[in-house]
């Protein structure tokens, strides 16, 4: 099982809950360089997987805006070089994406087909990688996040309890 973004909040926590079912490759960014698409192609020949699980992505949202080429390669071109790979080789990817694909806040819960309408360059670029693994060929699963939270890594949820204690204090 290859995954990548092992050490962010979504990738630890999938290790963690995989480790039984045995051999998980999880490169840091210091083993994998995930913006070099000719190291990933070679990892993946020195390394091939049974099931890839992309929880990889450029995530500073505002900082996407002046750096789109880097969310551009992380959350679009990555996720079609990992399903072009899945498609020729026959394995599942399971592809971790974002609620910013969809316009707005919305009233109601996002549905599989409700219209998507990304507000910025993350959202576009997350919608890219959502399209080219659904074209690919791939056996895929996606799933559109939002809030995530655990007790590793910076999060929305740790902030506000920061927040809460700093201003009781």
């Amino acid at each position: 099982m290859f995954i990548t973004g092992g050490n962010g909040q979504v990738g630890f926590e999938l290790q963690r809950q995989f480790a039984p079912l045995g051999t998980i490759l999880a490169p840091t960014r210091q083993e994998l360089d995930l913006t070099d698409a000719s190291a990933v192609d070679a990892y993946l020949v020195q390394h091939p997987p049974a099931l890839i699980l992309n929880a990889a992505a450029y995530t500073a949202v505002d900082k996407a805006e002046s750096e789109p080429a880097q969310a551009q390669r992380l959350n679009a071109q990555l996720p079609a070089q990992l399903a072009a790979y899945a498609a020729k080789h026959g394995i599942a990817l399971v592809h971790y994406s974002s609620d910013y694909v969809y316009p707005g806040s919305g009233e109601t819960p996002w549905q599989e087909d409700s219209p998507t309408g990304p507000l910025s360059v993350y959202g576009q670029t997350k919608l890219e990688g959502d399209e080219a693994v659904v074209d690919s060929g791939a056996r895929y699963l996606i799933f559109r996040t939002s809030w995530v939270y655990a007790a590793r890594g910076n999060n929305f949820m740790k902030t506000m309890l920061r927040l809460g204690r700093e201003r009781e204090s």
